[in-house]
Formats: C-alpha cells, structure tokens, sequence
C-alpha cells in the first residue's frame, strides 16, 4: 500500500475519475483562477457527497468524507478548500431540516438532481468579533425577507447555485437571533466583488458575495435559537462547524501530504527522514478520522466532541507546520530551483492556520472545557 491510497480509493468509489482528472493538470492550472477542478468536481457528482440517500444523495460516512478530502486536497488544495465550504453547507442544510418547514428536503434533492453548489455564508471570524456575529441582516418586509450585508472571502463564489448564509434577524421585542439563509445565486441583488489578491488557493474562487436588498422567500429562512450575542453554538451552528473542522483540516493534510509524496517520490532526505514526514501526518489524519468515527457513531453531538475536533485540528496544524518544512529541507535546492511546486504547497497547507476560530482565542476555552465548563467559541 503505497501514501494515500486509502484517501485515493475512497474518492475513486464515491466520485468516479476526479481523481485522474485532477492528476491530468498541471498544478499551476489547478491553482489560479478559472480552475477547472470546480467544474470537475461537479460533473463528478460532488455536488450529492453528503446528502442523505433518502434524498438521493450519496450518503457518505464522515469517515469516507474525510478520506475523500484528503485525497482531494493532496490533488488541489484549492478544491478541497471549496468543496468543504459546500460540504458543510450541505451538512448545516441536513441539520436545518429537523428544525425547518419542509424545503429543506426539497433543496437537498434538487442538489443531487441538477449538481449545485452551495457557497457558505458563514460569518468568518473577523478581528475582535465572535465568528457567530454575521455581517448579513435579514429583516421582515410584507410577506417577504429583505436581506443586505456581505459575506468575505466566500469560496465557489463564482460557481455558487445557492449562497447558504448565517444571517441575524431581529424579534419584535428587539432581540437579535441567527438564522439561516438560502439565497439562489441569481436573485436581483447578487453580486460578486473582487476580494482574494494571493496567488496561494486562488483556485477556491474566494471573493466577496454581497447581498444588496435581496428579496427572498421566508420559507428559505430557517430561524434558530441562537442570540448573536452568544458564544454557545446551537445545534444547526454546532453540526456544521464540527463537519467544517474536521472536512478542513483533512484537506489540508492532504496538501501537506503532496509535498510529502513528491519527496517520496525523489527519494530526499534519509529515510528516517521521510519515515518521520509520513507518521507525522498520518498520526494527525489518524485523530482527524477518530472524532470522524465518532460522528458517526453518536447520535447527539455536543461540546465534548466539538473539543476533540478543535484539538485533532490544532495538532494538525502543528503537524504540518513540521511536515513542510522537513519536506521542503528533504527535496533539497535543486528542487527548490527547477520548481514552485513545492514552496507553492507549503504556502497552500498553512492555510488551516487562518480559518477560525484561531487557536489563540481558542485556548482559554478549551481549557475551560477541559475543566467541565460548557465551551464558548469567540
């Protein structure tokens, strides 16, 4: 069994030919904007990976997600990127179905029938502000929902069908609370801005959606029990962000691991050199799929589980952080001189630093936790 093949063969069972279709390209065309990996990704049927199959999705495991993702972001990171903002969408859809009107089920079929691609409006975590608090409002006007704000950076923002967006509405008696938003990409009031300068998973199609008098159904509105001024996810929040820590970080394993694969493949460094490169990532992967399991094993997922994904991703981050440098040391000047590849990688894999919430507004929390008290997310 040679380096991610568990990861390869989990994509090659749940989307025919992407695999071979991504390794056809060069990097560099994967990378930059206008990517066809999105458009590769959808005709693979990527769109239905974690839709129920009682909705004629397929079904997959968060086990099988994982592997998928690192299969996926050891190919182009920029896809992984991308697809886990539509992935865990998608899982925040499922969860909005228990608490929704019924559209829910009817959204998540037409994902499988016509391929769509959801674009997360997510609030990201923005410098001294809770990535609970969004930067999109919705407020009742008539019998309709009027939604303005933006969301930055928003993945697939070019090849997005629906922008599902957490918004804040507010009660009669004043009281702010979140709600979910599903905004076809269409409707008068869309636009896209350009937002994302770096080169590095220019390919996520990262830019700034923004929602100018956006009239939309109520139906598509699923209310929550949330305040904004909580640092308590509640269910719909909590099923999404534990998809989004666990979905992210695989695919950033899975980019550190192409740098690794190509020292491997080169023979760099010694071998108790490369040894430690591949038990370095394959250790972190290991507890990535542990708190996978027990996704899907628990039928109620709370605080404890949400603290050992934050903890399989913040040591993964720490994994990688080794694994590039020790990667990029092993292939040597040579390498470094005839191409990009391999510092373009090692820029790509320490994206999972910058998603929220950073590990520094995170640790008095997870201490916190740790000591029996209920965990706040800032």
């Amino acid at each position: 069994m040679s380096f991610l093949d568990t990861e390869r063969e989990v994509l090659e069972w749940l989307l025919p030919g992407l695999d071979a279709t991504l390794a056809a390209h060069p990097l560099a065309r994967l990378e930059r904007p206008g990517s066809p990996a999105v458009a590769a990704f959808r005709e693979a049927g990527g769109a239905g990976v974690l839709v129920p199959d009682r909705h004629g999705g397929l079904g997959a495991t968060p086990l099988e997600a994982v592997r998928l993702q690192r299969a996926v972001g050891a190919r182009c990171p920029s896809l992984a990127v991308a697809t886990t903002m539509h992935h865990f969408a998608v899982a925040g859809l499922v969860e909005a179905g228990r608490h929704g009107t019924g559209f829910e089920g009817m959204l998540l079929e037409a994902i499988v029938a016509d391929d769509l691609l959801l674009a997360s409006g997510f609030a990201e975590g923005r410098t001294g502000q809770s990535f609970l608090r969004p930067g999109i409002t919705a407020r009742r006007r008539g019998a309709n929902v009027l939604l303005n704000g933006s969301k930055k950076p928003c993945s697939l923002a070019h090849s997005m069908d629906v922008l599902a967006a957490s918004v804040t509405t507010t009660d009669e008696d004043g009281t702010e609370r979140l709600a979910l938003a599903f905004v076809p990409a269409q409707t008068p009031g869309v636009s896209v801005r350009p937002y994302w300068r770096s080169s590095v998973l220019a390919g996520a199609e990262s830019e700034e959606v923004v929602l100018t008098d956006v009239v939309l159904d109520p139906q598509l509105v699923v209310l929550t029990d949330v305040s904004t001024g909580s640092s308590a996810p509640g269910p719909v929040h909590l099923a999404g962000f534990l998809w989004f820590q666990v979905l992210i970080t695989a695919g950033y394993l899975g980019t550190a691991g192409a740098l690794v694969e190509r020292v491997l493949r080169c023979g760099g460094g010694s071998a108790a050199e490369r040894a430690a490169l591949v038990t370095g990532l394959d250790a972190a992967m290991l507890a990535v799929e542990a708190v996978a399991r027990e996704m899907g094993d628990t039928a109620e997922w709370g605080d404890p589980l949400l603290v050992k994904a934050l903890t399989a991703r913040y040591a993964a981050q720490d994994a990688i952080a080794r694994a590039t440098q020790g990667a990029l040391a092993a292939l040597g000047g040579t390498a470094f001189l005839g191409s990009d590849e391999g510092t373009y990688l090692a820029s790509a894999a320490t994206g999972l630093t910058f998603h929220p919430p950073a590990r520094g507004r995170t640790a008095e929390a997870l201490c916190a936790a740790l000591d029996g008290q209920a965990l706040r997310i800032e």
